[in-house]
């Protein structure tokens, strides 16, 4: 059974940084497009990085220049590195993997960015 497992959340200042870490089991990273969305209170879930089975990037645009997402394939991990945290960062970080199809969700991890 695929899981996907959150950790890194917390609470940071304004200009601080976090490092969010997804460990994927029964599930290999490098085989699939693995990504970060966020969910602000009230609003929808939305795409925050995106990272193909080959490496390529895509970061939605309020955080280019601040978030970089990364993968680890010898400890199937995906990170994500953000760094001058604002307080609209804030929100509940989902760690997302698609597979042949099928799309994995990890539980979220809570961040919050005070000002």
């Amino acid at each position: 059974q695929v899981k996907l497992v959150e950790s890194g959340g917390g609470l940071v200042q304004a200009g601080g940084s976090l490092r969010l870490s997804c460990a994927g089991s029964a599930i290999l990273f490098n085989r699939a497009v693995t990504g970060w969305y966020r969910q602000a209170m009230g609003k929808p879930r939305e795409m925050v990085a995106k990272l193909s089975k080959g490496g390529s990037v895509m970061l939605e645009d309020a955080v280019k220049g601040r978030f970089t997402i990364s993968r680890d394939d010898y400890t199937n991990t995906v990170y994500l590195q953000m760094n001058s945290l604002k307080p609209n960062d804030t929100g509940v970080y989902y760690c997302y993997a698609h597979e042949t199809g099928t799309d994995y969700w990890g539980q979220g991890t809570q961040v919050t960015v005070s000002s």
